[in-house]
């Protein structure tokens, strides 16, 4: 049996994969199947593009990075001992040579490496990228061979540098400098050579061996950096400059391409642990906060928020009135702002003077049992881009972010997240890690290369998916949930460790646990699975939160303190009678003048007002509450206010003699028309506020005289969909896209690698075949009396032009019906778009 010959180029090596390794293919580097490649040439080509390659070495973990590296600084090709010295040096590593055949795996599934064992090659590109240059120093700190770096060098002083180490002259420069290089590749050689190395010139040497390797020297340089240009282990590069050579600098670093290879990712480190109960309950209060949070928020808005900047976004002006009103910091505001925007219950209403409302999905929301409501906040949290920690930052353009504004879309924020929380899920139950283990961990799974070392975007966004997560009540005390793991779909939780020295009630930081573990690796969910995933977090935390309490305890000082959450219709109603003085655990009302006059305005009397006190307090109603409620009502009314531009009329005038006799009524400018009426040029709206700040209770009233309700409408935008996540790239295929880009790729190579016979109308090879009508006739006829398969090129209504092997059954007006073996499938073509035809080669 022969063994395959080895591959020549990388389309030959992808042509000798089964449909599984390029199903891999496609699946890790999306971008190779937008569009679909016509044949396997197209697809080696695509992988090797410049961007495709830079996308593809930013997904690669951290060791099968470095081993890309050492491919770079190898020979090309390589093989596979000589990598694996690269990567050990000369001790060797254990750990290395176990990890070693997965991360050569990974570079060769991904295509960015070819080739069998014995002759290992980096894609062009990648080597490109990674090989060392004095523009782009190659990040093992290695500087250019000695091939390279004498290649301007003359003849005369490549004999010196011979001459100079003991090496016998030769006649030409190639030779030259193939001794030296089989030098200082010579680990007993290159010992003896340093050794006569003054300890000064060393102390240079190990300056440089770990890189950068470029050193500066002056025109007359020092002895010790002589003795080391003498004898090539410093060559000059350009005029003051000298660099070491890569040789030199791997035998001074016992072979290693890397000062420290990294096989092994680190283990995120539970570094307290909580009881599980604690956990759920703990991320269960935070889950109703944020519920109260986001409802108090959309009420605040609820007559038309905040106006909409003409670059869109938020104001900052109005970010800190919302703080304010939330009683949070603005990082926290914008949060909630942008979370409410992700999840579709906030909106702009798009009219003229633009405002901020909730939509009318918002009150659909309301409706929904309160665990459902989280769900759908968590949900909008994980897919969003829009990254509510950028506010306040800078674009490219120095224009300052705003909340709800453009430009916040960070397109790795939903995977940074699911990522974070999937580490969080392989921890024990109720275990927390630090914040620096994470960190670490998703480093070494996407390491900083280039530019990214400035700006570590994926290191914030781990930072602030872990904040948000505590504050949605994801996680409590830093530990994943059970309501948290089940909306990742995640599996069942590892047992978690006793806390030494620590009782069961006792609960804190302080219980460390000096051991590691393996994070679950999960993908993300389908819609069908995280509809799925989503009902059973409801139904794990549902049984958490607090029941609604139908009831409020009034208190003599004017107070009534709700001891938990309220029932909707209690809650809206309480809101409008009196003032939310403290919020916590219980929420504290107060009982003033205003409130109550509120609630009058809003079409409550005083009985209505006395019939709800009794029949949700669980302690009497305090007699100072019904005195103010009777006070308040008695007043209420007395006075009329219309519009005049705006008047002032009561039955009593010693009350209108009152009003104009007090100084406060002079921004005003009242002036009385009749006994029982004053008149105005300020709105109504203004009168009825400055009446009511002079302590009167006026009502509104209509142009037939009748008492105005003032109940607040809720506004509402027009429908609005929710913002739809940025995609990180082409979105990964799923396995019916897959089989059929296959299926069309591997037809389209068959098409393109068949062997056709050679007639006076051959074309270059790749070239759609060209034959006369006449002749295309003829041919496919006589291939229907024969069964013969052909070759043909094909253009369709499109003007896609295609190369086709087709067996014909039938020639008939015009048309061809044939077996087509690129599509696997009987099809009808029309004659006058077949640019050509061949035979095929008999074998």
């Amino acid at each position: 049996m022969s063994t395959p010959a080895a591959p020549r180029s990388l389309a030959e090596a992808l042509r000798n994969r089964d449909d599984a390794s390029l199903a891999a293919l496609l699946r890790a580097r999306p971008d190779l199947i937008t569009p679909v490649p016509t044949d396997l040439t197209q697809l080696a080509t695509r992988a090797g593009t410049r961007a495709s390659v830079v996308r593809a070495l930013e997904r690669l973990d951290r060791f099968a990075l470095q081993t890309a590296e050492a491919l770079a600084v190898a020979a090309d090709p390589a093989g596979y001992d000589e990598l694996l010295g690269l990567m050990s040096g000369d001790g060797g590593d254990p750990a290395v040579a176990a990890a070693l055949p997965r991360a050569l795996g990974t570079l060769r599934e991904q295509a960015l490496v070819w080739g069998g064992d014995d002759r290992l090659r980096l894609v062009r590109t990648a080597r490109e990228l990674l090989a060392p240059s004095p523009q782009h120093p190659s990040p093992t700190g290695l500087g250019p061979t000695v091939q390279e770096a004498t290649a301007g060098m003359s003849p005369g002083r490549i004999q010196e540098l011979v001459t100079a180490v003991g090496l016998p002259s030769t006649h030409d420069s190639v030779s030259a400098v193939a001794s030296l290089t089989a030098l200082y590749g010579d680990r007993a050689r290159m010992t003896a050579l340093l050794a006569e190395a003054p300890p000064e010139s060393r102390e240079v040497l190990d300056r440089l061996v770990w890189g950068p390797p470029y050193g500066q020297v002056t025109a007359d340089p020092a002895p010790r950096l002589r003795w080391l240009l003498d004898r090539g282990l410093l060559l000059p590069t350009a005029p003051g400059t000298v660099v070491l050579p890569r040789e030199v600098a791997l035998h001074l670093r016992g072979g290693r391409a890397h000062r420290a290879a990294e096989p092994l990712p680190p283990a995120p480190e539970a570094a307290a642990t909580h009881r599980p109960q604690v956990v759920d309950t703990t991320a269960a209060g935070q889950a109703y906060t944020a519920l109260a949070t986001v409802e108090e928020l959309l009420k605040d808005w609820d007559e038309g928020g905040p106006t909409v900047l003409r670059s869109g976004g938020l104001s900052v002006r109005d970010l800190k009135r919302t703080a304010v009103a939330l009683d949070v910091s603005e990082p926290v505001a914008a949060f909630w702002v942008e979370l409410a925007y992700a999840a579709g219950l906030l909106a702009s209403d798009g009219e003229a003077d633009e405002r901020y409302a909730a939509t009318p999905a918002y009150d659909e929301w309301l409706e929904l049992p309160a665990a459902e409501r989280w769900a759908q906040l968590a949900q909008a949290w994980l897919t969003a881009t829009r990254t509510a920690g950028v506010v306040g930052g800078r674009d490219v353009k120095e224009r300052t972010l705003s909340a709800l504004g453009p430009g916040l879309d960070r397109s790795a924020a939903p995977e940074v997240r699911h990522r974070v929380l999937s580490l969080l899920a392989g921890l024990p139950e109720g275990a927390s890690p630090s914040a620096e283990s994470v960190l670490a961990r998703l480093r070494w799974e996407r390491p900083l290369r280039g530019p990214q070392q400035s700006d570590d975007l994926r290191g914030r966004l781990a930072t602030w998916a872990l904040s948000e997560a505590e504050m949605l009540g994801v996680t409590g005390r830093g530990a994943l949930s059970a309501h948290g793991r089940a909306l990742l779909g995640a599996p069942a939780p590892a047992p978690s460790p006793a806390p030494k020295d620590a009782e069961p009630a006792q609960e804190g930081p302080g219980d460390k646990l000096p051991v590691h573990h393996v994070p679950v690796a999960l993908e993300p969910l389908s819609p069908t699975e995280q509809a799925t995933a989503s009902a059973a977090a409801v139904r794990l935390l549902a049984p958490l939160l607090p029941e609604p309490l139908d009831h409020v305890l009034l208190q003599a000082d004017l107070t009534a303190v709700a001891p938990g959450p309220l029932k909707r219709p209690l809650a809206d109603t309480l809101n409008v009678l009196a003032d939310v003085e403290s919020k916590g655990g219980a929420t504290v009302y107060r009982f003033t003048p205003g409130s109550v006059r509120r609630a009058l305005d809003a079409g409550r009397t005083a009985t209505d007002l006395h019939a709800f006190l009794t029949a949700h307090s669980r302690t009497p109603v305090p007699q100072p509450l019904t005195y103010l409620i009777d006070d308040v009502a008695r007043k209420h009314g007395h006075l009329r206010v219309g519009a005049a531009s705006a008047y002032v009329r009561c039955d009593d005038d010693t009350l209108l003699n009152e009003i104009m006799a007090d100084k406060r009524a002079a921004a005003l400018r009242l002036r009385r028309l009749a006994p029982t009426v004053l008149a105005t040029q300020a709105d109504p709206a203004t009168l009825l506020d400055g009446l009511r700040a002079m302590g009167f209770a006026p009502a509104a009233e209509s142009a037939e005289g009748d008492v105005l309700i003032s109940r607040a409408d809720a506004y509402r935008t027009p429908p609005r969909t929710a913002p739809e996540p940025v995609p990180d790239g082409p979105p990964t295929p799923d396995t019916t896209l897959l089989a059929a880009a296959i299926r069309a790729i591997r037809a389209g190579d068959l098409a393109s690698t068949t062997p056709r016979k050679q007639t006076a109308s051959a074309t270059p090879s790749g070239d759609l075949p060209r034959t006369t009508s006449a002749e295309t006739l003829a041919t496919m006829q006589a291939a229907v009396l024969t069964g013969e398969a052909l070759w043909i090129g094909y253009v369709n209504a499109e003007g896609a032009a295609s190369q086709r092997v087709i067996a014909p059954i039938r020639v008939e007006g015009g048309f061809v019906t044939a077996y087509d073996h690129t599509a696997d499938e009987v099809r009808t073509y029309p004659l006058h778009r077949v640019t050509g035809v061949a035979e095929l080669a008999e074998d």
